[in-house]
């Protein structure tokens, strides 16, 4: 039996992340937004955690930064070494892992980014300490992530309610959206954070075509259907919920979404 009572649990978020591959067409541009923020810098050995399909690790190498992305999910890195393959940098290394168990040497890297991945580590705590133990001295941290407020924040809320329970002690993966929490989290380790923000646009014909967008791609909307495919009238239900949660946010053929972004340095 596993010494981590989490690890059965992150097993399903390794299967639930596979389909998560062609949203990559809304979080490029965030990419470029969290790069900059991190004021990446040419020569920096530099970390992303839950590359996904590698858009923040490939905007990262494009400033000359030489770069390692990690994933919990095989089938997302093999997205990202195709990306990167296309866009010509095919020096970036891949490494399939856990954000709370990060394998590489203390002091390894200038830069740690995260963009919208460890925020779904379910136990804050350990994945800060784990960023900042492979940061050197004076090194920077800086992620995006979905506050708690907006649509992907009452989404997850939304996709809580109808769904089982995480282990106990497993944090709402949207409270890194909310800076007191994430001040809070990086104190020990981190200088005071900086704090930005920016808006990922998501373009849909309908908001129709938008809930099965996230219902073929995003793991936990996919499996809140899976799980009520012999329901048909609670199914119903559960997508009229969900369209009339999406409506406010829906303009002129667009579902619009803010993040956080949050830089701090290493003490």
């Amino acid at each position: 039996m596993s010494q981590d009572p989490f690890a059965e649990f992150k097993g399903r978020q390794r299967e639930m992340w596979s389909t998560f591959a062609p949203t990559a067409m809304f979080t490029t541009p965030v990419a470029g937004h969290l790069v900059r923020f991190a004021q990446v810098a040419q020569g920096e050995a530099v970390l992303d955690v839950g590359t996904g399909t590698g858009v923040v690790a490939i905007t990262a190498a494009r400033r000359g930064a030489r770069v390692t992305g990690l994933d919990l999910t095989p089938e997302l890195l093999e997205a990202a070494r195709d990306n990167a393959g296309v866009s010509g940098h095919g020096d970036i290394t891949w490494t399939e892992g856990d954000a709370e168990n990060l394998p590489y040497a203390d002091a390894s890297f200038d830069v740690v980014l995260s963009q919208f991945g460890h925020m779904f580590a379910p136990r804050p705590e350990v994945a800060v300490a784990e960023m900042r133990r492979v940061l050197k001295p004076g090194g920077r941290i800086a992620f995006a992530t979905w506050p708690p407020e907006d649509f992907v924040g009452r989404m997850f809320a939304f996709i809580g309610r109808n769904s089982p329970p995480p282990p106990a002690g497993a944090s709402p993966p949207p409270q890194w959206g909310n800076p007191g929490i994430v001040a809070e989290r990086l104190g020990p380790h981190f200088e005071a954070p900086f704090f930005g923000r920016g808006t990922m646009q998501f373009p849909a014909l309908s908001i129709e075509h938008f809930r099965l967008f996230l219902e073929r791609s995003v793991g936990p909307m996919r499996k809140l259907v899976e799980g009520l495919a012999g329901d048909p009238q609670k199914l119903a239900a559960l997508r009229s919920e969900f369209d009339a949660l999406a409506e406010p946010y829906y303009v002129d053929n667009v579902v619009h979404q803010n993040y956080l972004l949050t830089r701090a340095r290493a003490r």
